[in-house]
């Protein structure tokens, strides 16, 4: 008995043979999973293969033009598009499932995440439920063209489900360091991007409020350690951000 549901994941991964076992298993579900790899040189794309799902290797383009890759080689009704690091529950699955058999569904809807640092779920500095619009049905949905913290614009209406999927993100300081040098160059490049000017204001009271914001506004302090260096990070990757659009702007 088939008891798959008429979905497509679709999915972008570099040397993800970490992640990408769970991930896949946790939609092992959906008619459709669709990986845009770009060129691996570990076992991603074995697994995959050794999975069944839909394999592409592609030069990398940039993260919003690689997930709207993924995207167009969906082939289902609904499209739901999940980071390699990133897990759908089975509360979450009976959800979408009940979706996408509605036929009063909206075109899109936002997904909570269960943000893990450390290994921790970490409840406050702002990191829950972080909404995130993943859940669309084809043809409705793209990524908007940004260098990093893409999204998703829906034409049409939207909705909210109640079950978040779980999101394993920074397992260690260095893991977190060596994403916050490229996500920070990349934020710089969009903020040149969008005429923003840089200001010794920037890197003095910009990471100081993402300090407080994330440790005091948003109760980050009650994540005790966790949340203290949390913030700290954070305010680093700000101050990271700016002098990194200085340095641009004086190229």
């Amino acid at each position: 008995m088939n008891d798959k549901i008429p979905l497509s994941v679709a999915i972008i991964t570099k040397n993800e043979a970490d992640n990408l076992p769970d991930c896949l298993k946790s939609v092992a579900f959906a008619e459709q999973i669709v990986v845009v790899d770009s060129e691996s040189d570990d076992s991603t794309a074995k697994f995959c293969e050794d999975f069944g799902v839909c394999f592409y290797c592609e030069p990398w383009k940039g993260f919003s033009a690689q997930k709207n890759s993924a995207i167009a080689k969906a082939t289902n009704k609904w499209i739901l598009s999940l980071d390699a690091d990133e897990r759908v529950t089975p509360a979450l699955r009976k959800e979408i499932e009940e979706i996408i058999q509605k036929e009063t569904s909206s075109d899109g809807y936002f997904i909570a995440r269960k943000n893990f640092f450390l290994g921790r779920w970490i409840r406050y500095c702002g990191w829950y439920p972080d909404y995130n619009l993943r859940l669309f049905k084809r043809g409705k949905g793209l990524f908007r063209n940004r260098e990093v913290h893409e999204g998703i614009d829906v034409e049409g209406s939207v909705g909210y489900l109640k079950h978040p999927m779980e999101h394993y993100t920074y397992r260690s300081i260095s893991d977190y360091l060596l994403r916050l040098d490229k996500y920070s160059t990349l934020a710089a490049k969009e903020l040149l991007k969008e005429n923003k000017t840089y200001g010794i204001q920037h890197i003095i009271f910009r990471p100081l409020y993402t300090f407080l914001n994330m440790f005091i506004l948003r109760a980050g302090f009650l994540e005790g350690y966790y949340g203290f260096i949390l913030s700290i990070l954070y305010a680093f990757y700000t101050f990271s951000k700016y002098i990194k659009l200085r340095e641009l702007q004086q190229k």
